[in-house]
């Protein structure tokens, strides 16, 4: 009972804040601009001076969100499946030391953590694990451990092939160490590749982009300092580079992130700003050839600030903008040379000055349009003002079953007749819409649906969250 009265505590002290539209240009004390917030864990609350890398997990079994944050001592694991009242659920503490820099990334329902603490190597959490928390927050152990490294900055997977990279260790120059990871709790260490020195970050993908030479290979795409290097890693034994480029005025080549077509590069440099004194610089490659890829143009934001990490999701592109928080730019008419910025939602209210404050990471891949937000201001969830939502789901009024579901899915309810079904994919597009005859019962045929996590909107007011497998 103690533990539990402790839990809820921290509960009840850590939402600083939850709920709260951007209305007028702010979100409570937050900037914004089309985005709202829903809620507020700090590092305090969740036992930590500090917070960095995030990430996200979605429970094939019944579509759970959870956030998952990177603290100074260890990683943290948030129930967000009601967003405006987040469950901290507790920690996996760290392997050796404390330390601000943590990296977490998902493959097959298992984190896999990697730190730049002395000896640190990388954890295997089991995330199914996070289902059977009773007595929120609990400590954890972690499932399986690689000590073949010590120290790493960062972890890359590419989920199509079961492969895990931790980037920037205290091997082969700091360059990509390959691991099987298809048995998430018995890596298989398989090679490396230290030919373009250090890589701070990268991007790995099984390429389907417009360079047909290409398509079907495994491609690394590295951040390595002052250049961008991309690098065929299909034969883990036999690494072979297919291309590098470089851009004016180098600070630090960070991290970036692919178009969703796979034809251009977005990249961040994190010292421009000090070095050159730009505003925030966003460097766009084309990499229509990945033999020869080449700098297109640069997008110069409003603020100071420097960028850190970016991730792309349809024709946005999320970036984690330190003191200016998350900006959220268009990149719908990229061909063109064109990015307008979309919205915004600043953690860091302070100033917008160059500086390491703020925000680190955010992660915006869950489905229900749920945006974390890791940092200064510790774990922050909001999501796009007037977008679908999950957790103002009217479930009293339409039972969904199966869900998982495989070739169809039954929607039902005891009062109200079923008469408009429509179904929204992870990036917000209509996949399906059905006129129905407003009967209490429909069963959708959904086989054309890929496996994933999708939305359902039912006559127009209710949402329901949908997982396909």
């Amino acid at each position: 009972m103690k533990k539990i009265t402790t839990g809820l505590l921290i509960l009840a002290t850590s939402l600083t804040f939850a709920q709260t539209p951007c209305t007028g240009g702010t979100a409570g004390t937050f900037p914004c601009d089309g985005y709202d917030l829903m809620s507020r864990i700090t590092n305090g609350a969740m036992g930590a001076s500090g917070a960095n890398d995030s990430w996200g997990w979605t429970d094939p079994q019944d579509g759970k969100e959870y956030g998952i944050i990177g603290l100074t001592n260890g990683t943290g694991f948030v129930d967000i499946s009601d967003p405006v009242n987040p469950i901290y659920l507790g920690k996996l503490p760290t392997h050796t030391d404390p330390s601000i820099w943590r990296d977490v990334k998902v493959y097959a329902n298992h984190a896999f953590v990697v730190s730049e603490a002395s000896g640190h190597g990388m954890q295997v959490f089991d995330l199914t694990r996070l289902r059977d928390v009773t007595s929120p927050p609990e400590t954890f152990t972690e499932d399986a451990h690689v000590n073949f490294f010590g120290s790493a900055h960062n972890i890359a997977i590419n989920e199509d092939t079961g492969y895990a990279y931790p980037i920037g260790t205290d091997l082969f120059g700091g360059g990509p160490l390959f691991y099987n990871i298809q048995d998430p709790t018995n890596p298989i260490f398989e090679g490396s590749y230290a030919t373009d020195g250090y890589s701070h970050d990268a991007q790995i993908v099984t390429y389907n982009g417009p360079d047909t030479e290409h398509v079907g290979k495994e491609i690394f795409i590295g951040s390595n300092e002052d250049q961008l290097v991309i690098v065929d890693i299909s034969d883990k034994s036999n690494p072979v580079q297919i291309g590098s480029t470089t851009y004016p005025n180098i600070g630090y080549t960070h991290q970036g992130w692919f178009t969703e077509d796979q034809s251009y590069f977005l990249l961040g440099d994190e010292a421009d700003e000090f070095d050159f004194g730009f505003n925030t610089r966003t460097v766009v490659f084309d990499l229509s050839d990945l033999d020869n890829p080449f700098y297109d143009f640069a997008y110069t934001g409003d603020t100071a600030a420097v960028d850190h990490n970016g991730y792309v999701v349809g024709d946005k592109f999320y970036l984690a903008n330190y003191s200016a928080g998350l900006r959220v730019l268009d990149i719908s008419d990229i061909a063109s040379g064109s990015i307008t910025l979309d919205g915004y939602f600043d953690t860091f209210p302070s100033n917008s000055n160059a500086n390491f404050s703020g925000t680190w990471n955010v992660y915006p891949f869950f489905a229900s349009g749920n945006i974390v937000i890791s940092g200064d201001a510790g774990f922050t969830v909001v999501r796009e003002a007037g977008t679908l939502g999950t957790e103002d789901l009217e479930q009293t009024k339409f039972a969904i079953f199966p869900n998982p579901a495989n070739d169809s899915v039954t929607i039902a309810s005891d009062s109200e007749g079923i008469s408009h079904v429509e179904i929204f994919n992870v990036m917000g597009q209509k996949i399906l819409d059905n006129a129905l005859a407003s009967n209490l019962s429909e069963t959708i045929n959904i086989t054309s649906l890929n496996t994933g996590i999708y939305i359902v909107k039912i006559n127009d007011t209710t949402t329901q969250r949908l997982v396909v497998k």
